[in-house]
């Protein structure tokens, strides 16, 4: 049976305002997509090369430093990685690691017994790479989503990586 098979038989006559409408149970979610759409948009989310991340490299670059991608040697695989600074800038995107007092940090309405432990899980991994790369002698530094349009970000950039 197709979706769409399935949804005519779950179909009921329901009144809304003065007429009557056929209503199925899709329409009681949240989502408008079909669970394959849906799986189609999450999958072209990006784990790195995102829209904050190149913005970040460029800046980088044009103020004359030069940089590794995503070092597999070094924990928490940071964005960008300084070897002879012993230096790592993290990107991280507001939602995916719940910026604390960022409105594009919400937490989701649905499904919240999984995205609720799946963020927590996020913010404590990001916590133990911080701390295992400060036991190593790293020194980090975190790029958020939201601070990418601001004017401060070169010079908090420039700042770190001369410190």
């Amino acid at each position: 049976m197709t979706r769409l098979d399935s949804d005519r038989a779950t179909e009921r006559r329901v009144y809304r305002g003065d007429r009557l409408s056929a209503r199925t149970n899709r329409e009681h979610t949240v989502d408008n997509l079909s669970t394959e759409q849906r799986s189609a948009c999450m999958a072209r989310i990006r784990s790195h090369s995102t829209s904050p991340e190149r913005l970040v490299r460029r800046l980088v670059f044009g103020l004359g430093y030069r940089y590794r991608l995503r070092s597999k040697d070094v924990p928490g695989k940071p964005d960008l990685v300084f070897r002879s600074r012993k230096k790592v800038i993290f990107v991280h995107g507001c939602f995916w690691h719940k910026h604390i007092g960022c409105k594009r940090a919400s937490n989701p309405k649905s499904r919240q017994a999984y995205w609720g432990p799946k963020l927590a899980r996020n913010v404590a991994r990001d916590r133990t790479v911080r701390q295992a790369l400060a036991r190593k002698g790293w020194s980090s530094f975190v790029v958020w989503e939201c601070q990418c349009g601001s004017q401060n970000l070169i010079r908090k950039l420039q700042t770190f990586l001369d410190s």
